[in-house]
């Protein structure tokens, strides 16, 4: 996990790839302030812990990172302190890929989930859950100012390049006679 500035160093944001829904929400602080691109906004909770955060993809979709901004210094008791990542094919087999304690941060959290132990990839999911579990200071509701999901940006061939064949299928046609 990095903390700070938001990490976009050769990938791709894919949230737009997803239907996105949420356990809870307070009137006037829905869903769609999770994903407005605006810092001074945010979605807050209404209900009891753990807070939800679904995500669902129509295709089984590689998701690298996950990152979020939290801001301590305006939150407060609001800021989560404890988060869970799930993923998986429904809610009936979501498996947790990273658990991470929040410190009192103001800023973007970046969670690598090529980090996951013994997999050296990115996991490959319809459905991923961020579960928020507590939150500083014995807080009830949460705020999440942004959420952003992040792919691997795949290499653009230049017209003159070649498509990277490695199969044996396709390297017995590669060459001319």
């Amino acid at each position: 996990m990095t903390e700070g500035s938001l990490d976009t160093k050769d990938k791709i944001e894919i949230g737009r790839l997803a239907t996105w829904s949420v356990s809870t929400a307070k009137a006037g602080h829905g869903l769609n302030l999770l994903r407005d691109n605006n810092l001074d906004t945010y979605w807050q909770s209404d209900g009891p812990q753990p807070h939800l955060v679904n995500m669902q993809f129509e295709k089984k979709t590689a998701v690298q990172q996950v990152s979020f901004y939290c801001d301590y210094k305006n939150d407060e008791s609001y800021t989560p302190s404890r988060i869970s990542i799930r993923a998986g094919t429904t809610h009936h087999d979501l498996k947790e890929l990273a658990c991470v304690d929040v410190g009192e941060t103001s800023g973007w959290l970046n969670i690598n989930l090529e980090d996951t132990p013994g997999s050296g990839r990115p996991p490959r999911v319809f459905l991923m859950q961020l579960a928020i579990i507590s939150n500083h200071l014995g807080g009830r509701d949460t705020h999440v100012r942004q959420l952003k999901l992040f792919a691997t940006r795949e290499p653009i061939l230049s017209g003159d390049e070649h498509i990277p064949f490695t199969t044996p299928e396709f390297l017995q046609h590669s060459i001319m006679r």
